[in-house]
C-alpha cells in the first residue's frame, strides 16, 4: 500500500462492501471492478485454479491444478498407495496380484476336463477290446463229435501234410469196394449214385446188415471227418457207426435234410458227416444196421477229410 488514505491500513481492513457505507464512500470506496472496492486495493479475485503461491523462483510451492472434468482423473493426481508410506489399496488382491480380483482358473478347468474325457475314451477302448475277445471265445466251435448234413456234395478227397511237407490224399471209397455183410448187396438200378458205374449198396434196411471200410494211409493220429453219401425215399434214416471196434455214442444221422418227396429214391441222394478218431496207419470203420436203427437207405460213397474240412 502507498502512503496516504487510499484504503484500509491493512489488507484485513479492506471491506469489499465499503462502497455501500457513508464512511466508505467518504474514503473513496467504489463498486468492485477487479479489486475489493477501495482504490488501489489488493486484487484477490482470480479464476478458480489459477492462483499462484508466490512468484516464479521465489521458492514457494505451486498448488496443484483443479481437475478439469468431473469423473476424469487429473494428470497431476497420484494415488496415495503410490506415495512413500501410502495406504495399501482396498482392492488389492490377497493373492499378490493386481488391484482386480482374479477370475476362475479356466486353464486348470480345461486341463481337468480333457483328462476326464481321455480316461473315458481309454476305458471304452479297453471294454471294446475285452468284449471282442469274449465274443471270439463264445463263437468257437464245439470240438465234440457230432452228426449233421450238408445238402451240397463235398469233394470226396482232402489233403493232410506228411513229414516231407507234401500233401497226401486222404482215403475215399465207393460202394462196390466195401466189405458187405448181413444181406447188404450192390445195385445200380436207381439213378443218381456217384460211385464208379453208378453202383450203390442196397439191402441195408434189415438188422444185421453192415458195410466195412478198412482205411489205410492215415499219416497222423487225430480227429477227422467221415462223410457218407446216401439215398432215402424221403424218410429219415440212421445207422450205428463203429470205429476200430468202438461204437459211437450217436448214430450216423441220415435224415431227409433236403426235404425230398416221399418214395422218390432218385431225388433222395444226400450227404451227412460225423467226427471220427483215427490212429496212425490202418483203421476200420463200420456202418451197421442194429436194433433201434432206421436203416431204409442206400449207401453210395465214403470219404475222410481233416476235421475243419468241408
Amino acid at each position: 500500500m502507498t502512503a496516504g488514505n487510499n484504503g484500509a491500513s491493512t489488507p484485513e481492513d479492506d471491506d469489499p462492501f465499503g462502497y455501500l457505507y457513508a464512511d466508505g464512500q467518504a474514503n473513496g470506496a467504489q463498486p468492485p471492478s477487479g479489486g475489493y472496492g477501495y482504490p488501489n486495493s489488493v486484487n484477490r479475485v482470480r479464476p478458480v485454479g489459477t492462483r499462484q503461491y508466490g512468484a516464479p523462483g521465489a521458492g514457494a510451492p505451486q498448488a496443484p491444478q483443479q481437475q478439469g472434468v468431473y469423473g476424469q482423473p487429473s494428470a497431476h493426481y497420484a494415488a496415495p498407495e503410490t506415495l512413500p508410506g501410502g495406504a495399501p489399496s482396498a482392492h488389492a488382491s490377497h493373492g499378490g496380484g493386481g488391484g482386480r480380483g482374479r477370475g476362475p482358473n479356466t486353464k486348470g478347468l480345461l486341463i481337468g476336463a480333457i483328462a476326464v474325457v481321455a480316461a473315458v475314451v481309454i476305458g471304452i477302448g479297453i471294454a471294446m477290446i475285452g468284449g471282442d475277445d469274449d465274443d471270439k471265445g463264445d463263437n468257437q466251435a464245439d470240438s465234440t463229435p457230432t452228426q449233421s448234413q450238408d445238402s451240397g456234395e463235398p469233394t470226396p478227397s482232402a489233403s493232410k501234410g506228411d513229414e516231407d511237407g507234401e500233401k497226401a490224399e486222404l482215403p475215399t471209397i465207393d460202394a462196390k469196394t466195401l466189405s458187405l455183410q448181413g444181406g447188404a448187396a450192390t445195385a445200380s438200378d436207381i439213378k443218381g449214385a456217384k460211385a464208379d458205374g453208378g453202383v450203390y449198396v442196397a439191402g441195408f434196411n434189415q438188422v444185421g446188415a453192415k458195410v466195412t471200410w478198412t482205411v489205410d494211409g492215415i499219416k497222423e493220429a487225430g480227429t477227422y471227418r467221415l462223410y457218407a453219401r446216401y439215398g432215402i425215399p424221403g424218410v429219415d434214416a440212421d445207422a450205428t457207426l463203429v470205429v476200430n471196434g468202438k461204437a459211437a455214442t450217436r448214430p450216423l444221422n441220415m435224415k431227409n435234410f433236403g426235404g425230398t418227396p416221399k418214395d422218390d429214391w432218385e431225388k433222395g441222394w444226400q450227404t451227412t458227416w460225423a467226427n471220427v478218431n483215427l490212429t496212425e496207419g490202418t483203421n476200420t470203420i463200420e456202418v451197421a444196421c442194429n436194433e433201434g436203427n432206421q436203416c431204409n437207405a442206400n449207401l453210395d460213397q465214403f470219404w475222410i477229410t481233416e476235421e475243419t474240412g468241408s
